[in-house]
């Protein structure tokens, strides 16, 4: 599983970053490719040349990460927010393959080069520009869809009952939905705001405000592209965290449990049946603490009608039940749990249970190891706890279970089995949350690095206005427009819609779509996107200053 969540968040997207990295700025290789083959070059040379080109990039990353498998294979390394210490002693049994990825690597980067720029190419031939009418037509009819398609994700799973398959399958298509929607949503709204760029940049002259705006008005299909690779991984990636977080609740409440109570209470499950007179003489032996027993519905004695009990029975002595704050009855009573003292409260949520009604029933020792001895796995919870609310020694506890019972007894805090039981979820969940990250900067780069590469392919045809204009500003509005905002609108509105369709899987539990989380996807997705923008521009004002008109 987690060789599948490494493919999925990181190579995957690499793999789409070395295709769009092999073809970006390819107009020019491609004219020097049917220039060799014009001459005589055979494919091989071919193939050579775009390898020659493409060695020194690849050979700084191979460098780069050559340096970083060494530093492992010296040091101990801590990744970050997982925790997880890679060994270095245990990296170096297998430091051949370690040394050699780096080389894999780089030969594996020239080949895709070399065979990117001998595949076939088709169009080119023809003389008219490609027609936008198509996209024109179909991006607004799914862009009104997706308002719609959010709706039945996020609200539709409530019109069904918890437990039905079809709340499930609500969710899920209306997730589908909206994957397939929201790229044409986005394209819509950048082209919408097109024209009013144009407008702005018409009326107050300024011209690279203008062209930005008409391109963005006459490209919404290039635009939905562009966005939609980030944001599905958006989409995909709070799903994973989502649905992580769910099978890891038990993790995080119990860690809030023993937090709220610390060593104050524990509990006591022997192993195996013990007699009672071990019990008695171990409670004798506990002098100084406090000892309750919580029972499940339908567990220990028998309701004086004769019904079956649907609350959970809590049994102790008057001077237990003082210390919870509970009355002592003469034979039972009834409280709410939720009303009752906190130590209740946490030892009761780890018991199922169908209501929140307490049934308190006074018993004295000899009777509390009567119904605590039987091994019977019915969920009995037999808790000790100190009166002044001290913290008690679990090593002690364990030391007299051992000389009292044949096996001993496994001695915890509330919460703390399943603590254990919920952590490989709980770190499943940080690598899933650490993976998707960088997936996510891998496709915002991906996108980015396409959207530089049109920008710049289109950008040719500005590059006399900076003569008409008289300064470069033109380029670096027009590539704000081109680049940037398109990444940040999908940033910032693909985490909130991805974060409101994975509310449901979290149902009235704490979300692990957390607010830190939801703000590192976006300012990852809006820095890499500032950043191909402040590139984008510097390189298409450098095309425009090396511009001379036809004749000089």
């Amino acid at each position: 599983m987690f060789q599948a969540a490494v493919i999925g968040m990181l190579l995957l997207p690499a793999v789409a970053l070395l295709v769009v990295a092999a073809r970006t700025g390819a107009y020019t290789r491609d004219r020097r490719t049917a220039l060799v083959a014009a001459l005589g070059g055979r494919r091989l040379d071919r193939a050579l040349i775009a390898a020659g080109e493409a060695a020194p990039p690849a050979a700084v990353g191979a460098v780069v990460g050559a340096a970083v498998i060494a530093t492992a294979l010296l040091h101990d390394i801590r990744v970050p927010y997982t925790g997880y210490v890679l060994s270095s002693t245990h990296l170096r049994a297998h430091g051949w393959v370690a040394a050699l990825a780096p080389v894999a690597v780089f030969l594996v980067v020239l080949g895709a080069v070399a065979l990117a720029d001998l595949s076939p190419r088709r169009g080119g031939s023809g003389t008219r520009p490609h027609s936008s009418a198509r996209a024109g037509a179909w991006l607004p009819r799914l862009a009104v869809l997706c308002p719609l398609a959010i709706i039945l994700a996020v609200r539709g799973p409530d019109l069904f009952p918890p437990s039905s398959v079809t709340r499930t399958l609500t969710s899920w298509v209306g997730i589908a939905a909206t994957v397939l929607t929201l790229p044409a949503a986005i394209g819509v709204i950048t082209a919408r705001a097109g024209r009013l760029l144009a407008g702005r940049g018409r009326a107050h002259g300024l011209p690279g405000t203008l062209v930005a705006g008409r391109r963005a008005v006459a490209h919404p299909g290039g635009t939905a592209r562009l966005v939609a690779g980030v944001s599905i991984a958006l989409i995909v990636f709070m799903q994973a965290v989502a649905w992580q977080g769910l099978f890891g609740w038990q993790a995080t409440e119990a860690r809030k449990t023993m937090d709220r109570l610390g060593r104050g209470v524990v509990t006591v499950s022997p192993r195996g049946s013990v007699s009672t007179t071990a019990m008695t003489d171990f409670f004798a032996r506990t002098r100084g603490t406090e000892v309750v027993l919580l029972t499940p519905p339908g567990v220990g004695l028998t309701p004086p009608d004769g019904g079956a009990s649907t609350s959970l029975t809590l049994y102790g002595d008057c001077g237990a039940l003082t210390v919870l704050h509970l009355p002592c009855p003469a034979k039972e009573t009834r409280v709410d749990a939720r009303r009752a003292d906190p130590r209740i409260g946490e030892l009761a949520r780890w018991i199922p249970h169908p209501d929140s009604t307490l049934l308190i029933r006074r018993a004295d020792h000899r009777k509390l190891a009567e119904l605590a001895a039987p091994d019977d796995g019915s969920g009995t919870s037999l808790a000790l706890l100190h009166p002044d609310g001290k913290a008690l020694s679990v090593p002690a506890l364990k030391r007299l279970s051992y000389e009292v019972f044949p096996r001993g007894a496994a001695v915890r805090t509330p919460g703390e089995n399943e603590l254990i039981a919920g952590i490989p979820n709980r770190d499943q969940g940080r690598w899933s949350a650490m993976l998707g990250t960088l997936g996510i900067v891998v496709l915002t780069l991906t996108a980015g690095l396409s959207a530089m590469a049109e920008f710049l392919r289109q950008g040719r045809a500005l590059a006399p206005l900076s003569v008409l204009t008289g300064g470069l500003r033109v380029f670096r509005t027009s590539a704000a427009w081109s680049v940037l905002a398109p990444l940040a609108l999908a940033g910032t509105a693909g985490t909130a819609i991805a974060a409101a369709l994975a509310s449901p899987v979290s149902g009235d539990g704490e979300s692990p779509i957390t607010a830190g989380l939801l703000l590192s996807t976006t300012t990852v997705v809006l820095a890499v996107s500032f950043l191909l923008w402040l590139w984008s521009a510097r390189v298409a004002i450098r095309q425009a200053r090396t511009w001379r008109p036809a004749g000089d």
